[in-house]
């Protein structure tokens, strides 16, 4: 029925806002911007009619939650650096039909989650930021995703990745991207330190296990990745718990998914932090294997 057009691993930075601003840190992130605005337009050829992203700045505690109220609309004020994203006005619209659906599914696979469309739940800037850039003229609906997964296992957000993809492809009518907003590494820089760290990994060690890592990507050993996820998200503070990863790679196929990444903006630190925009080839699954 569906179609699952575009996925892909993004960034969120906050600096891409502060990059917009006049000051000192003006353009600083500008490529990363390119990057969402390639992204956003690709998926109008293809002809998406849905974004759903994977936030790890959405934290729960316990199953797994999708928002997918049916218009969200608000005034925007990070509480985590409220110095890089204040006042960010936002608007789009929202599909529940495809977040309960996603649900439906989950929980038939028995992956307990569920939908919120009846909801004041507020989009976390994990969404909103990519949404700035690659859907300011609400072209595209949005569903939002749990990303934060404090007490889950990383087989069970595989699990939910490969969920969606059967919601999308077998009883949605329409064409869906999903994203996985978050971070490579993910140790920002200590306190006090943050104007020396802007533009840099906070450790050689940190930076060069994920240069490895996206060569793995471009290379599509996946194999190789899956079995050392846990030990990476443990050693180079995954974001999130890299619960969207997880999600992601799930969703296309996990250890059977063959395909390297095309990377549209190359690896950059931020914040102490590595970052990149890079889109993974759809191909058909070959079975329901996750990792």
């Amino acid at each position: 029925m569906g179609k699952l057009a575009l996925a892909a691993k993004i960034t969120h930075v906050p600096s891409m806002y502060l990059s917009e601003l006049d000051g000192p840190n003006k353009g600083c992130r500008q490529a990363a911007i390119d990057g969402h605005h390639e992204i956003g337009r690709r998926c109008r050829e293809l002809g998406v009619d849905t974004i759903v992203v994977f936030d790890v700045h959405w934290l729960v505690n316990s199953e797994y939650h999708i928002n997918c109220a049916p218009h969200f609309k608000g005034l925007y004020t990070s509480n985590e650096l409220p110095h890089f994203i204040k006042n960010l006005a936002y608007e789009y619209p929202g599909n529940p039909q495809l977040g309960h659906l996603i649900a439906d599914v989950a929980n038939e696979m028995g992956v307990k989650t569920r939908a919120h469309s009846d909801t004041t739940l507020e989009l976390e800037y994990g969404t909103l930021v990519p949404m700035r850039y690659m859907n300011a003229d609400q072209h595209f609906k949005v569903v939002g995703v749990s990303g934060w997964c404090m007490w889950h296992k990383l087989e069970e957000s595989a699990r939910f990745g490969l969920a969606v993809r059967k919601a999308i492809e077998e009883r949605y009518d329409g064409t869906v991207a999903v994203f996985a907003s978050g971070s490579l590494s993910h140790h920002f820089a200590e306190n006090g330190t943050a104007p020396d760290y802007m533009n840099k990994v906070f450790d050689p060690f940190l930076e060069q296990m994920d240069r490895r890592v996206v060569e793995m990507w471009q290379q599509g050993d996946w194999k190789t990745f899956l079995e050392m996820l846990p030990m990476y998200n443990e050693k180079c503070w995954g974001e999130g718990g890299m619960h969207d990863t997880a999600m992601l790679l799930g969703m296309l196929g996990g250890a059977n998914y063959d395909q390297g990444v095309e990377v549209v903006t190359p690896y950059f630190g931020s914040s102490g932090t590595g970052q990149i925009n890079a889109i993974f080839p759809v191909t058909p699954l070959r079975n329901t294997t996750t990792a």
